[in-house]
């Protein structure tokens, strides 16, 4: 019987395995639903990616969610931002380069 691995680092990104990592921001705008949070984080448990940071809030009718991942490359949070998107609460997603903020580098409406 195989001993189980404990995988710590994340997936390698074998679609861009050149490419360099950075840290990524990625804001959301989502309905108020319990279970958002939940199936935001699942996308980076997929891709054993552990975020740095973490905010979220409630503005009146919606829920604003940062979510803050280092060492991923820009294809890879590209991917993850555009299944964000197909989630049925989330209405936007954008994308920041985390080394430059205020600069919006990609944005799913």
């Amino acid at each position: 019987m195989p001993t189980l691995e404990l995988l710590t680092s994340p997936r390698a990104d074998v679609w861009a395995a050149g490419n360099q990592t950075t840290t990524v921001q990625f804001t959301l705008g989502a309905e108020i639903e319990a279970d958002i949070l939940c199936r935001v984080f699942n996308l980076f448990a997929m891709q054993y990616l552990i975020p740095a940071k973490v905010d979220a809030r409630q503005l009146a009718d919606s829920l604003e969610i940062q979510v803050e991942v280092g060492d991923i490359t820009w294809h890879r949070a590209q991917v993850i931002a555009e299944k964000m998107r197909n989630l049925i609460s989330v209405f936007e997603v954008n994308l920041v380069n985390a080394e430059h903020p205020g600069e919006v580098l990609q944005s799913y409406a």
